[in-house]
């Protein structure tokens, strides 16, 4: 009992020590609490028909037929398909892009060079992407835009980018790399920063050149960053925004840009079935969640650090 009051006595202490750190970190646990916990309590809704009347413990409770239903629609497969192969492609040609950017930043002699490329990249992720999405489809416009006016003077027929589905991929990969590599490299440039400057020093005494000091310091030294990320990012692996896709979306490209979050929108939000939106939602949610714990059990295996 006298061991347990003393390891009170020294956690308060611990506490009262580091209060203005615990201030400090209030807000953000209020956020998460009251943005992301709290709402936690509407998954009631996957499993319920939900009547606005009723509420939602008043709302009959159906079990799991809304997610039978969700796996009898003819149309959940191809809208499976079309997030998981976006996402996949995301992953694959967006990922790497911020480090490879950090990189070349970080090999930027000249401060004031580099402080105005940083400031130019990281501009576009606090462009909203309607912004965004109405100067694609002006610039991509078949009739008016810039790039079909380039294709003219070279021959080309003109092309009706966003509504061919073949081009609707690489336009919201491309896209989403212009806007956010910028500021998904700051991490990055943070935990490079980091790096002990005199193994820098050292390599250079040995007669290692930029390349070798890049593969063998720099690169090592943010690989656990890069491993963190890579696993968090497979967390959303079902998840590929629903502004941007929302914005470039059209019937004539609803083939392959319908992913999860617009087809719960569509069907759950305007179509007032907000039990099957909720359905939707908690299923992207168990798949993101599978892939996040595959990614954190593949890198323990490979005697890498996990996110725990």
């Amino acid at each position: 009992m006298g061991a347990r009051q003393s390891s009170w006595k020294q956690g308060l202490r611990y506490v009262n020590r580091n209060k203005y750190l615990y201030i400090l970190l209030a807000p953000c646990v209020l956020y998460f609490l009251i943005f992301n916990y709290v709402p936690m309590y509407g998954i009631l809704m996957a499993f319920k028909d939900f009547n606005f009347s009723k509420g939602i413990l008043g709302s009959p409770w159906v079990g799991w037929d809304n997610f039978r239903y969700m796996f009898g629609l003819s149309d959940f497969y191809k809208v499976f398909w079309n997030s998981l192969y976006l996402s996949f492609l995301r992953l694959v040609f967006g990922f790497p892009f911020p480090i490879l950017l950090a990189l070349f930043l970080n090999e930027i002699r000249s401060l004031a060079y580099q402080r105005a490329a940083q400031t130019l990249i990281y501009l576009p992720h606090f462009i909203s992407w309607v912004v965004i999405g109405g100067i694609l489809v002006n610039f991509l416009s078949p009739t008016w835009g810039i790039v079909n006016i380039v294709l003219a003077k070279l021959g080309m027929e003109p092309i009706f980018f966003l509504a061919d589905e073949n081009y609707f991929r690489p336009i919201v990969v491309l896209s989403n790399i212009w806007k956010e590599s910028g500021w998904g490299s700051i991490i990055y440039l943070a935990t490079i920063a980091g790096i002990n400057s005199e193994l820098y020093e050292a390599a250079s005494i040995d007669g290692a050149n930029r390349r070798q000091k890049l593969w063998s310091i720099t690169l090592p030294g943010i690989k656990s960053t890069i491993i963190v990320l890579f696993i968090l990012r497979l967390g959303q692996m079902m998840g590929n925004g629903f502004e941007q896709i929302f914005v470039l979306q059209n019937p004539m490209n609803l083939g392959v840009s319908e992913v999860f979050e617009t087809y719960a929108y569509r069907v759950g939000i305007l179509g007032g079935r907000f039990s099957f939106g909720t359905t939707v939602g908690l299923f992207t949610s168990v798949i993101g969640l599978i892939f996040l714990l595959i990614g954190n059990k593949i890198a323990k295996l490979m005697k890498e650090d996990g996110i725990w």
